[in-house]
């Protein structure tokens, strides 16, 4: 028994030192403001582990269940009340017969279009996709002026059909020294209902989370760089491109903090406007002028987040190998 507790003892070790302890999970109030939107009761729930990197949830309305992808396992998982999480999809973001040989073939960004049909960022396959109802994929978008994009991380619809996504070099097996990149820029994109794609900027090394105000007047974008730790706001124009940008909110100070790992990815936008960005040790929850209101600390490089439940007040985080959830006071956009 001895050597038993030991053992258990050093796994614990282990984990704690590898960023894997969820007793650091915590709820941090930083303004009033965020009391209106986050219950000062409310906790972290854990809903499932085991994965290898969690990314890109989004909630089926109208299905009650959630998807996520599992970028290095390939696979989108389904997670539904009392079930649990099942296998969604296999090969979900590199469909090849070669053996991939980096660490990130899977999808990345998931997103329902205004048909229902779930589009996906596909690391391996380097483009944007949407799932068919018959299990067939369209390729929504896999090169800008005749070069493939290194792999398309996440992504955002604007009510008129335009899409919106972010290109930085995490699926490819070397990144930005893969000798397969085809494009020497990191880019954000514009994506017309015709089909017509404009580069909007490549100023960010490493653009990664996306999302748009309610009023759709205003791209927020993600830098998942320590040294530069920042999330832009840029101005949305009548054609759909965007104006110049300014800086939305610095998390670089806490970048590569032991207590606070990963850095700025995945976002969510409520009905009030409100950011919920991950960013180091969890998740951000900033108010539509910047102000940091709270945080929501899960003690994990927190990738991604979205709103969900049918009446859109529960904030599911994809976490390292976990996915948990926080109940809200506020809707998610779109509920």
């Amino acid at each position: 028994m001895r050597y038993v507790n030991l053992f258990l003892l050093f796994l614990l070790s282990c984990a704690v030192a590898n960023g894997q302890d969820k007793s650091k999970a915590f709820v941090e109030r930083i303004d009033a403001g965020f009391d209106e939107l986050v219950a000062e009761d409310a906790e972290i729930e854990w809903l499932g582990e085991g994965f290898k990197w969690t990314e890109g949830p989004v909630w089926v309305k109208g299905k009650g269940y959630l998807l996520f992808s599992d970028i290095p396992n390939n696979r989108i998982n389904k997670w539904k009340e009392g079930d649990g999480v099942s296998v969604f999809l296999d090969r979900s973001g590199y469909t090849g017969t070669d053996k991939f040989t980096g660490e990130e073939p899977g999808s990345n960004g998931l997103m329902i279009d205004a048909d229902g049909n779930l589009c996906l960022c596909e690391h391996g396959n380097r483009c944007v996709a949407r799932l068919n109802s018959d299990g067939s994929r369209t390729i929504l978008a896999h090169q800008f002026e005749g070069k493939r994009f290194n792999s398309p991380n996440d992504l955002v619809f604007h009510s008129n059909g335009n899409l919106y996504f972010t290109d930085p070099p995490y699926g490819l097996p070397k990144r930005y020294d893969d000798p397969a990149r085809e494009l020497d820029w990191c880019g954000v994109y514009l994506r017309k209902p015709d089909g017509k794609i404009t580069l909007l900027t490549k100023e960010f090394d490493r653009p990664n989370g996306i999302g748009l105000s309610p009023d759709e007047k205003t791209l927020y974008v993600a830098q998942s760089k320590g040294e530069a730790a920042i999330w832009k706001s840029f101005p949305v124009k009548a054609d759909g491109t965007i104006g110049e940008g300014k800086l939305f909110f610095d998390a670089t100070k806490w970048a590569g903090k032991e207590d606070r790992p990963g850095s700025p990815d995945g976002l969510a936008i409520d009905m009030k406007g409100n950011v919920w960005a991950t960013g180091p040790g969890g998740v951000y929850v900033l108010s539509p002028n910047g102000k940091l209101l709270g945080r929501i600390s899960t003690g994990q490089r927190t990738a991604n987040c979205c709103f969900g439940n049918e009446d859109g007040t529960v904030l599911y985080m994809t976490a390292d190998d976990y996915l948990c959830r926080i109940k809200t006071k506020v809707k998610g956009l779109g509920f």
